[in-house]
């Protein structure tokens, strides 16, 4: 890739994309170190055992997995939208755009929650996160129908509209994908389809209150997604070729901040059923978080996307998959790890597919 060797500083050493894999995930390892020091820390305070500190410890370290099997998807979609980026914007987003990935969703999106359903200061916020960890957790699972139906629509629309596009000449599952691609034309088709499935999900609520809760929270993820893209659109066709450059940046790293937000979701919630501190799941959570870096890295750089050509199509599939999920979630609770081994396997088989189709092609 022509301009990759300045979307970062791992970018940089890794030069022309023939370095070490394991060197992609240098500040990973350097995090993950630090973060299960932290919670090492952290356990020998709060419990002061070593009973307590090794059981902090391994919750960090299984909250890390946790958000790294659900990331999978992730890291592809963000190297997908970034191989597009001019290469400040794929180094803003590398540096500035993690940051706010790890402490804006695992620390200030669980305190915002809180704010907003408690009606209390965000200070007072930290204070109940601190002091009285169960009624936090409590207020944050009570949340979690508006969370499930706004994130599942954003996406929902984000994995159907990588698949009804009349551009698309590569096709995995050719017989579905090939129908999508051609009725990609008829306007608004994609938005028709996810307000059906929020329709239906809607009216399987248990009461009508719930029902309304879900609708409208529903219908926010589909406006911020649309939102999201006029945002984008409009400013890749600001007037000025600089300006429409940076712009344009700024529209595609914008994007790139919902989808994580919306992906953040799921692994943010579940992570209390291993932990009511909130100071643990921001410490392993932000672990899984610098791996998705790394392999976002190390996909934009090795040019993984082009040489496995369905990785994509697995990972737009996990995504549909995480919000079909996230909607039947707020009739029932799905294990985590069952979402994080659904999207991972059709990740896993999509690369298989991949790899038979280059043999195939080289012999």
């Amino acid at each position: 890739m022509q301009d990759s060797t300045s979307s970062s500083g791992d970018a940089r050493r890794a030069g022309t994309g023939t370095a070490p894999i394991l060197g992609y995930f240098r500040w990973a390892f350097i995090v993950t170190a630090v973060g299960l020091a932290l919670g090492a820390a952290l356990g020998w305070q709060t419990t002061g055992t070593v009973g307590g500190t090794l059981t902090v410890f391994f919750i960090c370290a299984v909250l890390a997995v946790l958000e790294i099997s659900l990331s999978f998807d992730n890291a592809i979609v963000n190297a997908n939208k970034l191989k597009s980026m001019r290469p400040e914007w794929q180094r803003r987003f590398l540096t500035w755009g993690i940051l706010i990935a790890v402490f804006g969703m695992r620390v200030v999106f669980p305190l915002l929650i809180v704010v907003i359903a408690a009606g209390i200061g965000p200070w007072q916020a930290l204070v109940l996160a601190a002091a009285r960890p169960a009624e936090y957790a409590r207020i944050m699972h009570d949340a979690h129908l508006p969370i499930a139906a706004f994130g599942g629509t954003f996406l929902m629309m984000v994995g159907l509209s990588f698949f009804f596009d009349h551009e698309k000449d590569v096709h995995w599952v050719r017989w579905i994908e090939d129908k999508m691609a051609r009725y990609a034309t008829i306007r608004g088709i994609e938005v028709a389809i996810a307000l059906l499935a929020v329709l239906g999900f809607a009216r399987l609520q248990p009461d009508a209150a719930a029902q309304q809760v879900f609708f409208s929270a529903a219908i926010w993820g589909l406006l911020t997604f649309l939102l999201v893209e006029v945002l984008g659109g409009f400013l890749d066709h600001a007037q000025g070729a600089r300006k429409t450059a940076a712009a344009g940046g700024v529209g595609a790293f914008l994007y790139l901040e919902v989808l994580d937000a919306s992906f953040s979701f799921d692994g943010v919630i579940g992570a209390f059923a291993l932990s009511q501190n909130l100071f643990v799941i921001a410490i392993g959570l932000g672990i899984g978080a610098m791996y998705v870096r790394s392999m976002t890295i190390m996909l934009v750089e090795k040019g993984t996307l082009t040489q496995y050509r369905y990785l994509e199509h697995g990972a737009f599939y996990a995504i549909i998959a995480l919000s079909v999920i996230m909607y039947a979630q707020s009739l029932f609770h799905i294990p985590e790890v069952v979402t994080g081994l659904g999207g991972a396997g059709l990740i896993g088989l999509s690369l298989w597919s991949s790899v038979r189709s280059n043999r195939a092609e080289a012999s």
